[in-house]
């Protein structure tokens, strides 16, 4: 019977380095969005908004000018302005874990965004609350969201945006025991990812795919699957991504039956998480 309990952990959704822990938060925080080099802020805000929905396993991915706003209006600053302030408090509530407050201001952000008709904001907006539910739980109505943010990514052509619910809709369907289904999604965020050579989110996506392959019994894709992400985040210099393979890899070696070359990934693993003070990983 399949149990999702064992590994959930050490899924790659998009917004966790290890554990429940999330990632891209801190180099969020230290950007101003709107506030400086206004003809390019937008590209700002999606750097953001990215690195905040990688949230579900995924990691941070950079963005490079995806939209221009127009300038000389100040209706649109105006909004904007009211958008990264709630962008803002989204980020703070949802870092310091308070799901329900930040899915109520990433509402208000959406339907700011849907007035406006800013299919971008909109889409990224229904992803962070699709991270909020997933992160209490609430699968069901995660994969709504998810849902929602992958069409109104595609109908922007957004592709980083697009590949990152894909990588969602995958993690969800695994929390809820549809390996097959979620096997079918990650390979569409990985199609994607390489051609647009988002290196760090290929990684993350090899890492989910060979998680499931382990699952269902299937070790040599299982294994080919995780040393393609190992050999990644070791060429991105990606510590917490390694550390997480490694421990994937050990968890590989332990169920077919090859225990000291699992004690030789899990001690692998426990030393990069020392070193990078990985408490929470460390710990598990």
């Amino acid at each position: 019977m399949y149990n999702n309990s064992s590994h959930f952990s050490r899924f790659s959704t998009g917004y966790y380095k290890s554990d429940t822990r999330l990632k891209g938060f801190s180099e969020l925080l230290k950007t101003r969005v709107f506030g400086q080099h206004k003809q390019n802020n937008r590209s700002f805000y999606m750097k953001r908004f990215v690195s905040f929905t990688i949230a579900l396993g995924f990691y941070l991915t950079p963005i490079a000018n995806i939209f221009l706003p127009s300038t000389g209006m100040a209706q649109n600053l105006n909004w904007e302005e009211e958008a990264e302030q709630l962008w803002e408090r989204a980020l703070q509530q949802t870092t310091q874990n308070q799901p329900f407050q930040a899915i109520e201001t990433l509402q208000n952000l959406l339907n700011i965004s849907r007035k406006q008709q800013d299919i971008e904001r909109e889409a990224f907006a229904l992803l962070g609350i699709g991270v909020n539910y997933r992160n209490i739980g609430q699968l069901q109505q995660a994969l709504n969201y998810f849902d929602q943010s992958l069409i109104a990514f595609r109908k922007s052509r957004n592709q980083v945006g697009e590949a990152q619910t894909l990588n969602n809709i995958g993690v969800i369907y695994e929390s809820l025991g549809q390996l097959q289904q979620a096997l079918e999604y990650l390979r569409q965020a990985l199609t994607i990812r390489r051609e647009i050579e988002d290196i760090a989110g290929e990684a993350t996506t090899l890492n989910n795919i060979g998680e499931i392959y382990r699952v269902i019994g299937q070790p040599q894709q299982a294994l080919e699957n995780l040393n393609q992400a190992l050999n990644i985040y070791k060429q991105v210099d990606d510590p917490f991504g390694e550390a997480n393979v490694l421990g994937n890899l050990g968890l590989l070696h332990e169920n077919i039956g090859i225990p000291q070359k699992a004690l030789e990934y899990y001690n692998e693993a426990l030393e990069i998480r020392r070193k990078i003070r990985d408490l929470a990983g460390e710990a598990h």
